[in-house]
């Protein structure tokens, strides 16, 4: 099976290795952003056409952004702000003159935002999004727009509107969703790292789908990344990287806006998550289970390659001397119908002209009018069911540091399979059906607005990647990257 991706990052070393490592060279002089800019540009005019991640390039907005971030790193060479290249360099943002993408979800600048829909007329945004604006104030240069599912709300990132987003592992299969195609264009070597957005497991399904490290931060750590449409809370935005260094260099950026001190947990570490990734963490009690609220309505079926990578997962955990039991977790089998409708219930409200309706797929349309028809007594009922199910919940996992359960249910999924393929169209309840039993144990931390990290810990014969999830408690996002470093490096 052909594989592109760009390998497993290091924090040291070769600054095209890892995004830790650009970030110091790009600090310390020694690659300019420019560079840094001209090399991914060229990795994505190679790449990005067998794998479909961007869906537009800015290269000339990149170019002109690298040149200022030098020509700002010249000025304050000139004045001596740069003298002691050992130390901190305040003057310079934190993420000085780094490459990243922004999902199609997101308002760029200038830029259109097509939310992955035909049926849209797509114009360029009049301003940037909160988060564009929170990492552009740190210093990363935008090289475009990555590729999502329409309105981002599928496990697979395939629209109508241009070609889907492969994995880097095999093309022809799926990155996952929503975050496909940032995913794939991080685990390909398209960018250093990148922001997704999560509201159902958008970070976590296509991080375990490419192989690469992808965290949920719990809710209103980063306020940024919410979505102001969003009743039931359940979106935030986490960053996408090739290690759990990479991903904390990110996630510090992310919480540097002035909103973090209000989180009643951001002080639960001392010092950056940069600095506290590097750490072992304290000695956990880890609850493994398989449970899955879609159990009650779906087949949730693991694979055998699904149960090795819990396996493996779980014994790394136990052989560095954490307390590893498997636990029974009891989930309400109301959750499938409430949660459903809560997802969904943006799509119903969204300003479609009734003539461009038809261009819509046909998930989205059923899901659109099924919204549509729900009346606002069964979405409120929906969303008190939610609440009840997170204090239940998080009840139930009061005992633990950890919960540890498989990131996906089965290997990454052939493009096209979720909606039918060649051999036979499928519904949209079977396209829905498919998604869930795909990835059952991702959208369940959203409505509970837990942390969540997925690392890789096995690969198939086929040289795919399979990893595990594993569920923090609110504040324990520095807890949970340690854990990912452990898992990498076992």
């Amino acid at each position: 099976m052909a594989d592109i991706a760009g390998g497993p990052a290091e924090s040291a070393g070769d600054p095209w290795d890892s995004a830790v490592a650009l970030r110091n060279a790009l600090r310390s002089g020694t690659v300019s952003s420019r560079e840094a800019v001209a090399h991914y540009l060229g990795r994505i005019e190679a790449r990005n056409g067998l794998l479909g991640a961007f869906l537009t390039v800015t290269a000339e907005r990149a170019h002109d952004a690298a040149a200022a971030a030098d020509s700002l790193y010249a000025r304050l060479s000139r004045s001596g702000q740069l003298s002691d290249a050992s130390g901190p360099l305040p003057a310079l943002p934190a993420l000085h003159g780094m490459p990243t993408a922004f999902k199609d979800l997101t308002d760029v600048a200038g830029v259109p935002t097509t939310h992955g829909s035909a049926a849209l007329e797509a114009r360029p945004a009049p301003a940037d999004a909160p988060i564009v604006a929170l990492l552009r104030s740190a210093g990363v240069v935008s090289l475009g727009k990555t590729q999502v599912p329409e309105f981002g709300l599928t496990a697979y990132s395939e629209n109508r509107i241009a070609p889907p987003s492969r994995n880097p592992h095999g093309p022809a299969l799926s990155s996952g969703g929503s975050s496909g195609g940032s995913a794939a264009a991080v685990a390909a070597g398209l960018v250093p790292f990148a922001p997704g957005s999560d509201g159902g497991g958008s970070v976590r399904i296509p991080a375990a789908a490419c192989g690469i490290v992808g965290l949920k931060p719990g809710r209103g750590l980063i306020p940024e990344g919410q979505s102001a449409g969003d009743a039931a809370r359940l979106v935030v935005a986490g960053p996408l990287a090739r290690s759990a260094e990479d991903a904390a260099l990110l996630l510090d950026a992310l919480v540097s806006g002035p909103a973090r001190g209000d989180h009643p947990h951001a002080g639960r570490h001392a010092g950056t998550y940069t600095d506290a990734v590097v750490r072992e963490p304290h000695r956990l009690r880890v609850a493994v289970s398989l449970a899955s609220p879609w159990d009650a309505r779906y087949e949730v079926r693991p694979e055998p390659d699904a149960l090795e990578a819990l396996r493996r997962g779980a014994e790394s955990l136990a052989a560095a001397g954490h307390l590893v039991v498997e636990q029974d977790v009891r989930f309400d089998n109301r959750y499938p119908d409430a949660f459903t409708a809560a997802w969904t219930a943006g799509v119903g409200t969204a300003r479609i002209r009734a003539e461009r309706e038809p261009l819509l797929t046909p998930l989205t349309r059923s899901f659109r009018r099924r919204a549509q028809q729900r009346s606002h007594a069964k979405l409120d009922e929906a969303h008190a069911f939610l609440r009840h199910f997170e204090r239940e919940t998080v009840a139930q996992l009061s005992d633990w540091d950890l919960l540890l359960s498989p990131a996906l249910a089965q290997t990454p999924r052939p493009v096209g399979w979720f909606s039918g393929g060649a051999e036979w169209r499928a519904t949209a309840d079977d396209d829905y059906r498919r998604q869930c039993e795909f990835a059952p144990w991702s959208s369940w931390v959203n409505v509970c607005g837990l942390p969540a990290v997925v690392a890789t810990t096995h690969w198939t014969a086929a040289g795919l990647p399979m990893g595990v999830q594993a569920v923090g408690h609110a504040g324990s996002e520095a807890m949970l990257l340690q854990v990912a470093r452990l898992l990498h490096r076992a």
